[in-house]
């Protein structure tokens, strides 16, 4: 829910901001309330050294590379079409959990992958999509690639050997993303001069705290606990809530594809996480 609404805020904020200066300024605002939140419930502790990697890892490829990338492709992509091509992650993690993870492909999962990567193909629908423009095959790439370094990004927190918790070490994260993204913002785009009003700030707000901060601990929870395979399918709602949230606050059209591609993501969410939660029960059993 929290990535799927950011989506449209993302898109609206890039009317008065450029891309990364708009990640800047939602990292920092992210890392903000992620500090408060550990201070107030004392957690707030420095990374352990076996933790060191994991940090790098979800700072760099997740929170800096995923994130710029997207959010430079929404520049040339409307914001339905581009949480689609974004979660396309469930290709690069169903291969790399099988190879370099040793995650078995079950019938339930393998079927349930291909059920939500249908969907998203509907939902995408390249016969409609104008292959010799120039911008928009641009900015679907740099989506794609986002959406591969995620994969990498997951494959590897799914792997690591954890000392710390999740939102012990995200706090870390998003401040070593903010720091990494700001000269970035400064070399490539300069210093930002954007319209500030009332609108901005509370887009700002929503995008920066439900958008990052929230969605972030999230992720790396489920991630820690739930294969790999599993996180990334059930990630394929994301494409669900964003593409019903841009037709709503940003009048993108709303028809049959819609409908029918939402339905085959959902059925392939709940074929393919059916084991994992059997498997769940049965532990809790025990």
């Amino acid at each position: 829910m929290g990535w799927g609404t950011a989506w449209p805020v993302i898109k609206a904020i890039l009317q008065d901001l450029p891309p990364l200066w708009t990640l800047v300024f939602r990292s920092a605002i992210g890392t903000s309330v992620l500090f408060v939140i550990s201070a107030s419930r004392q957690s707030l502790i420095f990374p352990k050294r076996g933790d060191t990697a994991v940090v790098l890892n979800v700072a760099l490829l997740h929170m800096v590379a995923f994130a710029a990338l997207v959010s430079l492709g929404l520049q040339f992509v409307p914001a339905g079409r581009s949480v689609v091509l974004g979660y396309t992650t469930p290709l690069g993690v169903t291969v790399g959990a099988r190879l370099f993870l040793g995650e078995a492909l079950t019938a339930a999962r393998i079927i349930g992958v291909a059920v939500g990567m249908l969907g998203l193909l509907v939902l995408f629908n390249p016969l409609s999509f104008a292959w010799d423009d120039r911008a928009a095959a641009t900015g679907n790439l740099l989506v794609l690639l986002g959406s591969l370094c995620w994969a990498a990004s997951i494959l590897h927190v799914r792997a690591h050997k954890w000392v710390s918790t999740p939102f012990e070490l995200v706090p870390w994260q998003a401040l070593l993303a903010t720091c990494v993204l700001a000269p970035l913002a400064l070399l490539f785009e300069g210093i930002p001069h954007p319209p500030w009003s009332a609108r901005l700030v509370l887009l700002l707000g929503y995008g920066g705290s439900v958008g990052i901060a929230l969605p972030y601990w999230a992720v790396q929870t489920v991630n820690r606990n739930l294969p790999a395979i599993t996180t990334a399918l059930a990630l394929l709602a994301v494409p669900v809530v964003g593409v019903v949230c841009s037709s709503v606050a940003l009048g993108e059209p709303v028809g049959a594809t819609l409908i029918m591609a939402m339905a085959l993501i959902i059925s392939g969410i709940g074929i393919g996480m059916t084991g994992s939660f059997r498997r769940l029960r049965a532990a809790a059993n025990r």
